[in-house]
């Protein structure tokens, strides 16, 4: 993270900037489509989002790291010992872990709610003993902890032009959709892990179980009914996209850049899912660097100019007085498009199911 960086948010203490430049390396080790979306932001803004997303990142991989010596016991305690920390540091408004420091700072400065993480630390400790959903009711109560907060996180950090209660809705359902699209791409790692994040009583209306999704798995391709199943998913997962998208106009004109580079590049990873014909068995569906770079740059321009009207805007209000916003710059119809079904590809038939 650059000095110019943790200089616009005012991070002085060298402690406290350690904490902040290891979530961001974190960020940017694990995290390639939201840390090229956290760089259109503004410099001031992007070290939170670089600590909420380290300390997620680092309190996943308590979870998920297949490659630690680690049973099911130690990850427990590792987590409660996290949680303790985290809390403590919430409560005092200080810490001394070098990640938690950072993620503390980001509360305190920006008055994020405490219940936010105690949920996604709740969430977190499901993924130790639940292997499987029933319905896409006990499914959510998983994602609220596991997306919709992280998104009701980040709220704060990119400002709102409205209320914030009134961008809430969709900035949860932005973190749902992103976390469904994770689930979608990721089903064979998941599977690798003994957990399956689709709900069942969808899949077997496709004649889908778990057994048939390990069969596709060593397999290393989807049958007939596993890819109607998971286009039925896909289709499940872009009403959440529409759901989510209102909520980008109500963002601060600055940040709205850094948002519709993760939601088009996210969406689009549904839309290799399908190119791959559903297989999500021998690999992860990814867009390209190619792409990912094409969406950056186009963002990188609009944030630019964004951020020259708004300083051109408030130097030509009168000293005292304000308009009340910044100018705005609308996403690009091709930038902001809701993830859509193409005509002609496979899938199952009949409009898509809201969730």
């Amino acid at each position: 993270m650059s000095r110019r960086e943790l200089a616009a948010a005012g991070v002085t203490d060298p402690g406290l900037r350690w904490a902040y430049q290891r979530c961001r390396e974190l960020h940017a080790e694990h995290g390639r489509t939201y840390y090229l979306a956290t760089r259109l932001l503004e410099p001031a803004r992007r070290p939170a989002v670089h600590a909420l997303y380290g300390f997620a990142r680092l309190v996943d991989d308590v979870v998920d790291d297949l490659a630690a010596a680690r049973d099911q016991a130690a990850r427990a305690a590792e987590l409660a010992a996290l949680e303790a920390d985290l809390m403590a540091g919430l409560r005092s408004g200080h810490s001394e872990h070098p990640v938690l420091a950072a993620v503390v700072d980001v509360a305190r400065r920006y008055r994020i709610e405490t219940s936010y993480f105690s949920d996604f630390m709740r969430s977190m400790r499901m993924d130790l003993t639940v292997d499987g959903y029933p319905t896409r009711q006990a499914l959510s109560v998983y994602v609220r902890g596991s997306a919709d907060v992280i998104g009701l996180q980040v709220l704060p950090v990119l400002g709102t032009v409205v209320p914030q209660e009134e961008a809430a809705p969709h900035a949860a359902a932005l973190g749902t959709a992103f976390q469904l699209t994770n689930f979608l791409r990721d089903v064979g790692e998941d599977l690798d892990r003994g957990r399956v994040y689709l709900p069942e009583d969808e899949l077997a209306e496709f004649g889908v179980d778990r057994d048939r999704l390990v069969w596709c798995r060593a397999r290393g391709w989807p049958d007939r009914q596993v890819r109607r199943a998971l286009a039925d998913q896909v289709s499940r997962t872009r009403a959440v996209y529409r759901a989510a998208q209102p909520g980008i106009a109500m963002l601060d004109p600055v940040s709205r850049t850094c948002v519709v580079a993760a939601f088009t590049l996210y969406g689009e990873i549904l839309d290799r899912i399908e190119d791959r014909d559903y297989d999500v068995f021998s690999g992860r569906a990814r867009v390209s660097r190619r792409r990912r770079l094409a969406v950056g740059l186009t963002g990188l321009g609009r944030s630019l100019l964004v951020r020259v009207a708004g300083r051109a805007a408030r130097s030509a209000v009168p000293a005292g007085r304000t308009n009340g916003r910044a100018p705005s710059l609308p996403p690009s119809p091709e930038q902001a498009r809701v993830p859509v079904r193409r005509q002609g590809s496979s899938r199952s038939t009949g409009s898509p199911t809201s969730v």
